[in-house]
């Protein structure tokens, strides 16, 4: 889920800087050090905004760089237990795939993909269920609910999202087509068995 939150920080100003428009070297440093950032209440900064300095910068004697408090708008994306969300299939591996959920990939493992057994073939980046033959494939885009939420604060990247989409209303958006003009098919078929009682 994304939310919109109101960060307060200090950044370093170094001293080869201070001739420069402040409120531009700021405006760089906040969003080069905040962005693509994990904090463990907020979840991933994904967008520093509306950046403004608090109070007066501070030299610290024998650093010579100035250390200013500044407080910002953050854009942020913190993925939610139980969260039901749509992404985009990214990669095909062994044991399951990948799927971007707006700024970070979580993975689906393959035993949560869909209610058959499933063969994975990585080399082209397609699994197929062996019953009903449907297809997961790279660029699919899904809707799945988050079981598994590990946020990394030191390496985003090394944060760690598990998805499933073993539940009705769940899966590709192929699939959830196809569900809805079987539904829409049966329906049809038991009101026409009803008129020729």
């Amino acid at each position: 889920m994304y939310y919109k939150v109101k960060v307060e920080d200090t950044i370093r100003i170094m001293p080869d800087q201070f001739g420069e428009d402040i409120d531009e070297v700021i405006k760089t440093i906040v969003q080069q050090t905040f962005e693509g950032t994990v904090r463990k209440d907020d979840g991933i900064i994904v967008v520093a905004e509306n950046i403004e300095p608090v109070g007066d910068g501070i030299v610290i004697h024998g650093d010579g760089a100035m250390y200013q408090k500044v407080q910002f708008d953050a854009l942020t994306f913190k993925p939610e237990m139980q969260e039901v969300i749509d992404g985009i299939i990214c990669e095909i591996v062994e044991f399951g795939a990948f799927c971007h959920i707006g700024p970070i990939d979580a993975l689906i493992h393959m035993s949560q993909i869909m209610n058959d057994y499933v063969q994975v073939d990585a080399e082209n980046e397609i699994i197929t269920g062996k019953e009903k033959k449907r297809q997961l494939k790279v660029g699919d885009s899904v809707r799945a609910r988050i079981v598994a939420v590990s946020l990394n604060e030191l390496s985003a990247r090394e944060s760690k999202i598990g998805l499933t989409m073993r539940q009705p209303s769940l899966g590709s958006h192929l699939w959830l087509n196809e569900n809805t003009e079987e539904d829409s098919e049966g329906k049809k078929k038991q009101s026409s068995k009803k008129r020729h009682k």
